[in-house]
């Protein structure tokens, strides 16, 4: 299957800035390693907590990076950093694209399209790897955006050690193409449903940036 090549733009941290919804695991993560690192000099126990607190407080800025980006042109652009897991047909004529998030990826999820907010429901459940099949009953946040396309869903899926999501907009909300409409914390997996006559233009395999990589053939 023909597809789009794309260069995902640098993330540094200085590039961007923090994602809402990292406070409470960044902030008490940051405040340890700072106390350790003050008291190191004057006890044992504080050195030793210092180095891995410190390692862990640089892990968490760096998975709760939220980089600027260029968004692409295209009718429907990527919602998730990640690699795409699958491309399956649906008995109602979409095609799903589901995207696997690692924790090393960009955890901000972006809109597909410019549209209106339908619906934003969250389902509970459970907690399993997200690129196991038994992750479609997982915690998740189900999107409708009404656009130029109709009725677009688009599915934030928990996995084992995601275990929030966090939307960024309510529902009845107007959203441009790539604006930042949620966070799933340290990674799991995105699905988005094209409609059906929309013909999909990534395989199976493919990374995918957020707000960057067109996912449909025009």
């Amino acid at each position: 299957m023909p597809h789009s090549q794309t260069s995902a733009p640098r993330d540094g941290i200085l590039q961007g800035r923090l994602a809402r919804g990292a406070s409470p695991w960044l902030l008490p993560t940051v405040a340890t390693a700072a106390l350790s690192l003050a008291r190191a000099r004057r006890s044992k126990g504080a050195a030793a907590v210092a180095v891995p607190a410190t390692a862990l407080a640089a892990g968490m800025l760096w998975f709760f990076r939220d980089p600027e980006r260029e968004i692409a042109q295209g009718r429907v652009i990527s919602p998730a950093d990640g690699v795409v897991q699958s491309i399956m047909p649906w008995k109602d004529g979409r095609t799903r694209v589901a995207i696997f998030m690692s924790p090393l990826n960009v955890h901000v999820n972006r809109a597909p399209l410019a549209g209106t907010v339908t619906s934003v429901e969250h389902i509970p459940g459970g907690f399993v790897p997200a690129f196991n099949k038994e992750s479609e009953n997982n915690e998740r946040v189900v999107w409708h955006f009404d656009t130029e396309l109709g009725d677009i869903e688009m599915i934030q899926i928990a996995g084992a050690v995601a275990r929030r999501i966090v939307p960024y907009v309510p529902q009845g909300s107007k959203v441009e193409q790539g604006e930042r409409i949620g966070l799933i914390r340290f990674g799991s997996r995105v699905d988005i449903y094209l409609p059906e006559g929309v013909e999909v233009d990534v395989e199976v395999g493919q990374k995918t940036v957020a707000g960057v990589t067109r996912i449909d053939r025009g």
